[in-house]
């Protein structure tokens, strides 16, 4: 493939376009904002319906379908912005799924399927949840035991998922499968089916997790009794959904990414701030090199973690292989989020603890980063593996 000129660190004219404007856009859902959301447990209706009738909702969908075919760059770049607006991951995972979460129905779904859902997802009217993790299987996706028992023209699928963000407002969900099981197959991760389905309320109880953070935007355990899918619903060939969605996993790190460090970059601006306001001892706390370094060392991690984050985006958008540098901006900016998040929380002191100053809220989301939608763990073990070529340790 031929790759469209070297790799440049200035954003072209048109990717700081996407920046600035959804900078300005997101200045009217200000930190008050999201912690009434928050705290309300309400989703964010009014951040979502805005994005939506900007037309940022399709960045990543192809034309064809009412999206802008635009890359993971300039997707990254949207979230980054959407995160650093103050709305963290509540605001980030509202519209995570509608950014990039149908790759696989844009990929390998029918022209019926894709003309059927991709034009309102981008349009905004089509919420959409991903249910692939389940409770006894973890990050072992093989192991998944949800089955869909094909019966004439429709699968009837049992099982249960969990950890399923916004089902409560969903409308259809990307459901994996099993149609072979475990037992079965010569390749663990053969016979598994992908399906972009009704969430029928009559077959599929929804049921919240109470949880540490981002309460705006619901997790959930889902129990499916008898779901009946029809075959046209099925995304690509049957047994082949794992292998659709291993095509996803790689943007969906940078975009988690993109987030963290969004996260972390408004977490230090909170701190900046407030250690050059706050007067102790007859000085501002942040003269203090104690107060200072600290801030000083998460910038440059933010940094030098966004680097990575951009080389990956562009191999990516220029058709290169970019599992390392995919998996090394999650690991990076993940850490560097946090991190950030951490000592902003630190230089407010007690008043870091308090939800009025905001940054306890970024600490709680940041922290899910370390975890979702991929360990740090493994992560570590996808690096030493497959980069570093050590033996398999799972």
């Amino acid at each position: 493939m031929t790759v469209s000129g070297g790799m440049s660190f200035d954003l072209t004219e048109d990717q700081k376009l996407i920046s600035t404007s959804v900078a300005e856009l997101l200045q009217r859902f200000d930190d008050r904002y999201w912690m009434a959301k928050d705290q309300a447990h309400e989703f964010p209706t009014e951040f979502y319906d805005a994005l939506a009738s900007g037309g940022w909702l399709g960045i990543a969908i192809p034309e064809e379908y009412g999206g802008h075919g635009l890359g993971i760059t300039e997707a990254s770049l949207l979230l980054e912005q959407v995160a650093r607006s103050g709305g963290g991951m509540n605001a980030a995972t509202a519209i995570h799924l509608s950014i990039f979460g149908m790759h696989p129905v844009a990929v390998h779904g029918s022209e019926e399927l894709k003309r059927r859902t991709l034009p309102r997802v981008a349009a905004g009217d089509l919420h959409v949840c991903f249910g692939v993790t389940e409770p006894g299987a973890g990050l072992d996706t093989s192991r998944i035991k949800t089955f869909a028992r094909r019966d004439g023209e429709h699968y009837v699928v049992n099982g249960r998922k969990v950890w399923i963000s916004k089902a409560m407002e969903s409308e259809k969900i990307l459901l994996l499968t099993r149609t072979t099981s475990y037992d079965e197959v010569t390749k663990k991760t053969d016979g598994m089916t992908l399906f972009l389905t009704d969430l029928d309320r009559s077959k599929i109880e929804v049921r919240p997790i109470a949880k540490m953070g981002r309460n705006a935007v619901t997790s959930n355990e889902l129990f499916i009794d008898d779901l009946r899918i029809p075959v046209e619903d099925r995304v690509g060939e049957e047994g082949n959904g794992f292998r659709y969605l291993l095509d996803g996993l790689n943007p969906e790190r940078m975009l988690i990414a993109a987030e963290a460090l969004g996260i972390g970059r408004v977490a230090l601006d909170h701190a900046v701030r407030y250690a050059s306001e706050r007067v102790v001892f007859d000085r501002p706390i942040g003269m203090n090199q104690g107060i200072q370094f600290p801030l000083a060392d998460s910038l440059a991690r933010l940094d030098a973690a966004e680097l990575v984050l951009r080389k990956a985006t562009w191999l990516y958008d220029n058709g290169l292989p970019c599992g390392r540098e995919a998996n090394t901006a999650k690991y990076l900016c993940a850490d560097a989020g946090f991190d950030a998040a951490d000592r902003a929380l630190q230089t407010h002191g007690g008043m870091g603890y308090a939800e009025e100053y905001h940054v306890a809220r970024y600490f709680r989301e940041a922290r899910v980063m370390k975890i979702a939608p991929v360990s740090q763990e493994m992560i570590l073990n996808y690096l030493g593996s497959h980069t570093l070529g050590m033996p398999r340790s799972y």
